[in-house]
């Protein structure tokens, strides 16, 4: 369920990318991160412990236009890929408005991208929620490589139920962007009825997405701010915070969530 501030008239849509390890997901938000004018997005953020292994919540808040007279702000949040990390990402998982899976194209991968699915809809299903009927968004990522699973096979394995999808090069940033409106067109309506209710009238639903949709066009055709390669380039513009445990994660993961919410004042329609 999205966050809801009504005292500042903020409002914070969550939306997790789902994936195996090496799919995307981070390349997906970094990208963004890089698009986007400083003023209009949040810190990418980075929550590890002292395992062997690192924990990785991406989380970058986006504003994004209105709803009614509230200001939206879309929350990215990134799972970790390991199937080992099962607490993990059902914890990241929780709450959440809408989901992006992301699929590796090449052949290899594919039952890596099978084995991530299962796991998203077990643990949707842990969480009460039912895969049919969260907004959900297929990104089928690293078009630009040889070797490729056709579009086919994956709707025909993912995506039997007609759900939007996008071909993409996360690294190149094609398809990222329309990614993100797909997921945005999927999941305002929905938090718009459970935060407002029913009772809007249509033609208000329709500016409200016209708006969303122009903040995020707006971003898509900026040259990019930061650019991100493979490599330990990367981690230089991502702020890491060291935790002990996963009980700290989850709380500042919350915290993150919300503090965003408590700043700037009642913002004035456009």
């Amino acid at each position: 369920m999205a966050f809801v501030n009504h005292v500042t008239k903020n409002l914070a849509i969550k939306i997790v990318y789902y994936g195996a390890g090496l799919s995307g997901k981070t390349t997906n938000l970094r990208y963004i991160y890089g698009k986007l004018d400083k003023s209009a997005r949040g810190d990418l953020v980075s929550l590890e412990t002292d395992t062997e292994r690192t924990y990785f919540f991406d989380l970058l808040p986006v504003k994004a236009g209105l709803i009614k007279d509230y200001l939206v702000h879309f929350q990215l949040m990134t799972v970790p890929g390991q199937i080992f990390y099962e607490a993990s990402r059902k914890n990241v998982l929780r709450g959440s408005d809408g989901v992006i899976f992301v699929a590796d194209s090449q052949i290899p991968l594919l039952d890596a991208n099978l084995e991530s699915f299962d796991n998203l809809r077990r643990n949707l299903l842990a969480l009460d929620l039912d895969i049919n009927e969260i907004p959900l968004v297929f990104q089928y990522n690293k078009r630009d490589l040889d070797n490729l699973i056709p579009v086919e096979t994956f709707n025909r394995l993912f995506n039997p139920g007609n759900r939007p999808y996008v071909e993409a090069s996360a690294i190149t940033g094609a398809g990222v962007f329309e990614t993100f409106k797909e997921i945005a067109k999927l999941t305002v309506p929905v938090v718009r009825e459970k935060v407002f209710g029913p009772k809007l009238r249509t033609e208000n639903k329709t500016a409200d997405e016209r708006k969303v949709d122009e903040a995020v066009g707006g971003a898509e055709r900026m040259e990019p701010e930061v650019e991100y390669v493979r490599g330990p380039e990367e981690d230089a513009h991502m702020r890491r915070m060291k935790l002990r445990t996963l009980e700290e994660i989850e709380t500042e993961l919350d915290k993150l969530s919300r503090e965003f919410l408590q700043r700037g004042k009642k913002p004035r329609p456009s």
